[in-house]
């Protein structure tokens, strides 16, 4: 699929945070749009989605402004109080694209000068662990949180089929966790998976949060709903999946392989809040 870019100039880029992160005082996207276009995402069903024209998953629009204007509203935020930011809720910040650009790369060192009181990363790429130099300056403010919603390559496929293999973040996310950076293995939103993801898991992160799309959309699974993501389900075979209960019997199996581990075990939100180790 073609991509195509666009550099675009932003009046800002601290985002008071809302919703499922609404425990966060603030939402950083250095892009908009997203490459790896999850057929299950609910910001397919948002407005900078709905009103563009491009399919989403087909277009990435970069905040080229975006260190520039991190550093004032930095200074502004931290005026009024405690600064806590989730960097990203409506795009991945390591897109392919990040490899040439460094955009958030630029952004980390912008927010090592004027330092959040926590920052939350979020994504799916490996790309992430280039970045483990200045993670380690942060200190306990940050968290490396990697998406990892199922085991199964031709479950990933079906669901997203551009976005990066299970393998590649598996490996990534521990070797950013062997440096002692906080991390977290986010199973969101959970896909059907094998009886063997919580062993794979285990000993990959410091904790480990799941979420589904009833939990987790904003809207109790309503805008999934209108993604068509159960036709997937259906093709699969994998209907039983498909329901707001499914994720408590991968819950249980994550904590019967969890038992006498120091791995914590975090449940939507609370996997997203600031603070906790």
């Amino acid at each position: 699929m073609h991509i195509q870019l666009k550099d675009i100039v932003s009046k800002s880029i601290l985002t008071p945070a809302k919703g499922a992160i609404d425990n966060f005082t603030h939402s950083l996207n250095p892009y908009m749009g997203c490459v790896f276009g999850c057929t299950y995402c609910y910001v397919r069903q948002l407005p900078l989605s709905l009103f563009r024209e491009q399919e989403w998953g087909s277009w990435i629009d970069i905040k080229s402004n975006a260190a520039e204007l991190l550093k004032k509203d930095m200074i502004k935020a931290k005026k009024k109080g405690p600064v806590t930011i989730f960097m990203s809720s409506s795009t991945d910040p390591y897109q392919p694209i990040e490899v040439k650009t460094e955009l958030t790369r630029s952004l980390l060192e912008v927010m090592l000068e004027e330092q959040p009181d926590f920052l939350h990363i979020q994504t799916r790429s490996p790309l992430v662990k280039r970045d483990i130099d200045l993670f380690k300056k942060f200190g306990n403010k940050i968290r490396i949180s990697m998406t990892i919603e199922t085991d199964k390559e031709e479950v990933r496929k079906a669901f997203s089929p551009t976005a990066l293999p299970i393998a590649a973040r598996l490996a990534a996310l521990k070797e950013i966790t062997d440096t002692g950076i906080m991390t977290q293995a986010t199973i969101a939103s959970l896909l059907p998976c094998s009886r063997d993801f919580p062993k794979k898991l285990k000993h990959i992160a410091k904790r480990i949060t799941i979420d589904d799309f009833w939990m987790g959309d904003g809207s109790g699974g309503k805008r999934t709903g209108k993604l068509g993501v159960e036709k997937i389900y259906q093709q699969m075979g994998l209907e039983k999946w498909y329901n707001p209960t499914a994720y408590k019997v991968v819950l249980r199996m994550i904590q019967e392989e969890l038992q006498d581990s120091e791995v914590e075990l975090m449940v939507s939100k609370s996997g997203f809040s600031p603070y906790q180790k």
